[in-house]
């Protein structure tokens, strides 16, 4: 039988979603829960591999087990008793033998958060990147637009990663505000490594006034890394979404 948890975790304590050899990874303590409740190993394979700090909403992790004696709609609440306060599983759902969430995936959502204040809010210093200089959101907005689409946004990847093409389809790219919280919602068929947070530098850039939004399909169409933003910190991301192709 293989199992695919849907999987919420504050990201601040870890090392990432990816078991380490010197590190508390989610996968790590998810899948020791997991083997403490079945009796046995378990290996989850997961949608998206998220880095240290990174947060998620709706990660979704596979395994494979024999003979379990807890239905699927009860383990959600039995797995928790297990878990630390930081990280929890809403929901459990049998899948095919050979289903990968990584490879299964249609599209993925992120979210990624700034405080935009004269000083920090800590309320959300856990969960957004902090800019004491005001942003134009107005600017940002126009230059969200340009990312919608079918690129290569090989200058929007950090070094370390292992796609073998960096063309990716974003199909939605929104940038709103809530008072001092500006949000950036981006979905797309996949992502490069820190893509998102590559965007949202770019994107604070605009808003800062050092790039104008008109030059975002230039900054795209030259495939180079040091034309875009910085890459923002890791805790304003959160994964929100993955949805499977039917």
């Amino acid at each position: 039988m293989r199992v695919l948890l849907t999987i919420a975790y504050d990201g601040t304590a870890y090392a990432g979603w990816q078991r380490q050899e010197n590190a508390l990874a989610v996968q790590q303590v998810v899948e020791e829960a997991l083997a403490s409740l079945i009796g046995c190993a378990v290996t989850l394979t997961a949608a998206s591999r998220t880095d240290a700090g990174v947060h998620a909403l709706g990660q979704r992790a596979a395994f494979n087990v024999e003979g379990l004696r807890i239905p699927l709609n009860k383990l959600p609440r039995v797995l928790n008793g297990l878990l630390p306060a930081d990280i929890s599983v809403s929901h459990a759902q049998a899948v095919p033998q050979d289903f990968n969430p990584r490879f299964a995936a249609r599209f993925k959502t992120y979210r990624y958060q700034i405080w935009n204040a004269s000083v920090p809010n800590p309320m959300y210093n856990r969960y957004s990147a902090f800019i004491n200089q005001p942003l134009d959101i107005l600017a940002m907005q126009k230059a969200a637009r340009h990312f919608i689409g079918r690129h290569d946004f090989a200058a929007f990847c950090a070094t370390g990663g292992s796609a073998k093409t960096t063309v990716r389809e974003i199909y939605t790219c929104t940038i709103s505000q809530a008072e001092n919280l500006i949000t950036l919602e981006i979905t797309g068929n996949a992502f490069l490594y820190n893509m998102v947070r590559i965007i949202a530098g770019t994107l604070t850039y605009a808003g800062l006034g050092k790039i104008n939004p008109c030059i975002i399909p230039d900054i795209i169409a030259a495939r180079d890394r040091t034309q875009a933003g910085k890459t923002m910190p890791p805790q304003g991301l959160t994964l929100v979404e993955v949805q499977f192709k039917e």
